[in-house]
């Protein structure tokens, strides 16, 4: 089954993310859409603690989104340690710890597809990185009784996605901003635009997702993304607004223009 001009009712999408505000940078056109269609939307966010100011900001993000409350692990962000006073960063707590809180919300919110970043976490933050590699654990894990006992019964999703931006998109973005091309060898963000297997056409959802990245008040001028976004000319800006792409794993049919199930 795929999703093509409307959501099914209870179709579930669940949002696995390293910050506040990578849900409404990397996934806020995705999420808005499918809540508009009816779906069920959540965000997992595995860093910032409850009562910080960037907590607030997500819970704010996710109302203008129709994602529901935040659902925070509350461990700290790699290099703020006042993001969750007290607790560890979430790069150093036990790999298998964080594999099962994941698990968790998956056995609890049952999605039917869960999307979280590329294997370079889109741009090579170490939580992101962090958060793809539990997740894709998570995500195979949820279905195995035998794991994780007392976080719920097992739940398979039926497809992962990898947000992720066509190289091509990249480079001329690059462009757009410093007027060259990337020197030879230089690590960029993205994948080749073969591996792109999925891209969602957001444009209606653009305005709600430039609302949604702008709660996080705190980060507008300070994050590398939302510093990015609204460096780009408007015409590019545009273009990365209106469109999101992922790779869905394991996929080998036709390029989707809906997330699948």
């Amino acid at each position: 089954m795929i999703i093509k001009e409307g959501a099914v009712a209870g179709f579930g999408v669940l949002c696995v993310h390293a910050h506040p505000d990578d849900e409404a940078i990397w996934t806020g056109g995705t999420l808005a859409r499918y809540a508009d269609e009816g779906a069920r939307t959540a965000v997992v966010t595995c860093t910032w603690a409850e009562g910080t100011v960037r907590a607030g900001e997500l819970e704010r993000s996710l109302g203008v989104l129709g994602a529901g409350e935040p659902r925070l692990l509350g461990y700290a962000d790699a290099n703020k340690p006042e993001s969750a006073p007290g607790a560890p960063r979430f790069l150093d707590v036990p790999f298998d710890e964080a594999v099962g809180r994941v698990v968790g919300h998956i056995r609890r919110f049952r999605p039917d597809v869960v999307l979280t970043y590329d294997a370079y976490g889109s741009y090579g933050h170490p939580d992101h990185v962090h958060a793809h590699r539990v997740t894709m654990a998570a995500v195979e894990a949820a279905g195995y009784d035998q794991l994780h006992p007392g976080t719920g019964e097992p739940w398979r999703p039926r497809a992962l996605y990898l947000s992720t931006v066509p190289r091509s998109v990249v480079v001329s973005h690059w462009r757009s901003v410093f007027g060259t091309d990337p020197e030879p060898g230089q690590t960029l963000p993205g994948v080749p635009d073969d591996q792109v297997t999925t891209r969602l056409d957001v444009g209606r959802w653009a305005e709600r997702k430039w609302e949604a990245m702008h709660a996080h008040a705190s980060e507008v001028g300070r994050g590398a993304s939302m510093t990015l976004l609204t460096g780009l000319p408007e015409q590019a800006r545009a273009q990365m607004l209106a469109n999101e792409w992922y790779r869905r794993v394991g996929h080998t049919g036709p390029p989707e223009t809906a997330l699948g199930a």
